[in-house]
C-alpha cells in the first residue's frame, strides 16, 4: 500500500473542498459588485481544480503499483461533489453574470438580490460537506480506518447527517434574513390609489333654471260663416 501517495491525493482534494467551503461561506459578505464577482470566478476556479483533482485520484492509483485506498476514501466526497457540479456551478455562474452587469461601476455596492443568492443554501452546503467528507477520507488513505466497517460506517454516516443537516439549516437562515431585506424596499414603499383632486375651479356648479313663459290665453275662435 502506498500510503504516502494516498496521503497526499486525499490531503490535496480535502484542501481544496475545504477551501471552496470557506469562500462560499465568505460570498454573501461581498460588498461590492466587483469583490462579489472575483470571489465568484475564485470559488469556480477551485470547484473545477477540485474535479481535477477527484479525476487524478484512480488515474494515479491504477498507475501506481500496489494496493491504495485512495479511490476508497475518494468515494466519501464523490456525492456532495457530484451536487457541487450539477446545482451549484450553475447558481455561481449566474451569480457571475449577474455581477458582470455592473462592470462598468465597480465600486457599486452588491445588489441585495445577488447577495441573497449568494447565501443561497445550495451554494456553500455542498462544498462545505464535500470538503468535510474529503477530510474524513484522510483517516482511510493513512490507513487508520479499514473499509468496509459496520461500525465505522454507521458513525460516520451518523456524523455526516448532523453536519449536513446543521449546515443546511445554518444557510436556510442566512438566506431567510436576506431576503428580507430584498423585500424591504417592496414593503416600505407601497402605492396606494389616491382620488384624483379636483380643482375648485373645475368644480361642477348647477345652473339655476330658466323660468318659463307664461301660458298665453286662448284665442276665441272667429265664425267666419257669421
Amino acid at each position: 500500500m502506498n500510503t504516502t501517495t494516498d496521503l497526499i491525493l486525499i490531503g490535496a482534494l480535502a484542501a481544496v473542498w475545504l477551501t471552496a467551503g470557506l469562500l462560499a461561506d465568505a460570498l454573501p459578505v461581498a460588498r461590492t459588485a466587483r469583490e462579489l464577482r472575483r470571489r465568484a470566478r475564485a470559488l469556480s476556479a477551485l470547484v473545477g481544480a477540485g474535479v481535477a483533482v477527484f479525476l487524478a485520484v484512480p488515474l494515479l492509483t491504477s498507475l501506481l503499483p500496489g494496493e491504495s485506498a485512495a479511490s476508497t476514501a475518494a468515494l466519501l466526497a464523490s456525492i456532495p461533489a457530484l451536487v457541487v457540479v450539477t446545482v451549484t456551478a450553475r447558481r455561481l455562474t449566474q451569480i457571475r453574470r449577474g455581477a458582470a452587469a455592473f462592470a462598468t461601476a465597480p465600486l457599486a455596492p452588491a445588489p441585495p438580490a445577488l447577495v441573497a443568492a449568494a447565501a443561497h443554501p445550495l451554494v456553500a452546503t455542498p462544498l462545505q460537506v464535500t470538503g468535510l467528507a474529503a477530510l474524513a477520507g484522510v483517516p482511510i488513505a493513512a490507513g487508520l480506518i479499514e473499509v468496509p466497517g459496520a461500525s465505522v460506517a454507521g458513525i460516520v454516516i451518523t456524523v455526516t447527517a448532523v453536519v449536513v443537516l446543521a449546515l443546511a439549516v445554518r444557510h436556510v437562515v442566512r438566506h431567510s434574513r436576506l431576503n428580507l431585506a430584498v423585500l424591504a424596499p417592496l414593503t416600505r414603499g407601497r402605492l396606494r390609489a389616491r382620488p384624483a383632486a379636483v380643482s375648485r375651479s373645475e368644480a361642477y356648479v348647477m345652473l339655476p333654471e330658466e323660468p318659463t313663459a307664461p301660458a298665453k290665453p286662448a284665442t276665441h275662435e272667429v265664425d267666419l260663416a257669421a
